[in-house]
Order: structure tokens, then sequence, then C-alpha cells
């Protein structure tokens, strides 16, 4: 069953449902003495001791400050230019006359 295919007083029951199961199961949780947020509470908090956070914030300072490195630019020589131009003028003028 689609949900967009129920009327409104049908999702109204599926609320007031929801609603009571939801008030059983709260009622459930006080009778078996189990607190009512016990499944989204963190078991295990970490924490850092002063110690620890000290060490921490003196790596930070010591670590040494190196501007970012350019990238190289690549340049070809003019004997290379030359070569690669040429190869490139062939294969286009080969291309265009196989086209026609």
């Amino acid at each position: 069953m689609n949900i967009l295919d129920l009327t409104i007083s049908q999702l109204k029951r599926a609320a007031a449902i929801k609603e009571q199961i939801a008030a059983l199961n709260n009622d459930l949780r006080t009778i078996l003495g189990v607190s009512a947020k016990s499944r989204t509470a963190r078991k295990n908090k970490r924490t850092t001791s002063a110690s620890g956070k000290e060490s921490v914030a003196s790596k930070r300072a010591t670590l040494p400050v190196r501007p970012a490195a350019k990238a190289k630019k690549k340049t070809f020589s003019s004997a290379t230019r030359a070569k690669l131009s040429a190869k490139l003028k062939a294969y286009w003028a080969a291309k265009k006359a196989g086209k026609k």
C-alpha cells in the first residue's frame, strides 16, 4: 500500500496508533526501570586530560610553516614546438583529405 493513496482519516488513525505505541513503550520502560533516552545517550564520552591538550597545542605551535609550492610551468623548446606543430598540421591535413 502506498502512503500517498491513504485518506486523511486513515493517516490520522495511523498517527494516533503511533502515538499510542510510543506511550506504551514509555510506560514499559518506566516499569522495567530503563530510562527513556537510553538508546540516544552516549555511553563513553572521551575527554582529553590537561597535559594531553597542552601537548597537542605545543605540537601545533612547533610545526614549521612553509609557503605553498608553486607548480612548475612546463615549456617546450622552440625545436620541440616546431616538430609538434608540423606533426599536427600533417595529421589534420590527412584527416581533412580523408573526409572529402
